[in-house]
């Protein structure tokens, strides 16, 4: 019999399973659904709040195919995980840069995640949106910040008309924890915030997070190392750490000691 989840004070981050990643990336990196389910299970044990996973063939590559989105979200939720399941659909993602390819992916889903990454710095960002909310689909509207991409994702995102405010975050993606990036985030439309930052600005991200009261994320498919510098052994532990950090950082729990 599985441990109940612990009870936690406090925010409870998202984490990235794999991401991106690959299984040279070492063995913290979930790639089967087994391994995706046994890491979803353990990370919402040490306090993950939601799970975004990466779905993989069994040659490791990353799809949008129903046969294989369908097989993971049912072995995560068959193995008890009920927090809520998100899924990346961006041009890396299984049917490559074609903007119509991943739409027509997204529309033969017969298995859906409760969210979706949507990533707006790609042509056809909006359209992709609208397709999954209309399915059901809560949507997390990817904007980075700070980088290369430059101001464009962050248009588009505005140009779009955010009709359900409540089914739609913006998740910036942050190239560096820059309190000037989070103040310019000030009158978008009235939609929830997560911010999150990839290797070296990941945990300078989740602390900036903290103080501003925003969503979280950590993850292997995110950084591969603890905050003291040490390779992470699984997700459980980089979540186990983002709460620790998030309690330390977090202005309220500050106020409470």
């Amino acid at each position: 019999m599985r441990a109940a989840p612990r009870a936690f004070a406090g925010p409870a981050p998202a984490v990235s399973l794999n991401g991106a990643r690959s299984a040279a990336d070492g063995a913290a990196v979930p790639m089967s659904p087994q391994d995706l389910a046994e890491a979803a299970l353990a990370s919402v044990a040490a306090g993950a709040g939601e799970v975004l996973v990466s779905p993989r063939t069994p040659c490791g590559r990353q799809s949008l195919s129903p046969r294989v989105v369908g097989p993971v979200l049912e072995a995560l939720r068959g193995t008890g995980v009920s927090v809520p399941l998100s899924v990346p659909v961006s041009a890396g993602v299984g049917a490559g840069p074609d903007p119509a390819g991943r739409l027509e992916r997204v529309r033969s889903w017969t298995v859906l995640p409760d969210r979706a990454e949507v990533s707006f710095g790609e042509p056809g960002a909006e359209e992709l949106a609208e397709a999954l909310l209309a399915r059901g689909v809560a949507v997390d509207a990817v904007v980075p910040l700070g980088g290369p991409a430059g101001p464009e994702p962050m248009a588009r995102f505005l140009a779009w008309p955010v009709r359900t405010p409540g089914r739609v975050r913006l998740a910036a993606e942050l190239a560096a924890a820059d309190p000037a990036l989070v103040a310019g985030l000030r009158g978008l439309p009235p939609v929830a915030v997560l911010l999150y930052g990839r290797e070296a600005a990941a945990w300078p991200v989740l602390r900036l997070a903290a103080r501003c009261g925003t969503g979280a994320r950590t993850g292997v498919g995110d950084v591969l190392h603890l905050p003291d510098g040490r390779r992470a052994g699984s997700n459980a532990e980089l979540v186990a750490a983002a709460r620790e950090q998030l309690a330390r950082y977090s202005p309220v729990t500050a106020a409470s000691r």
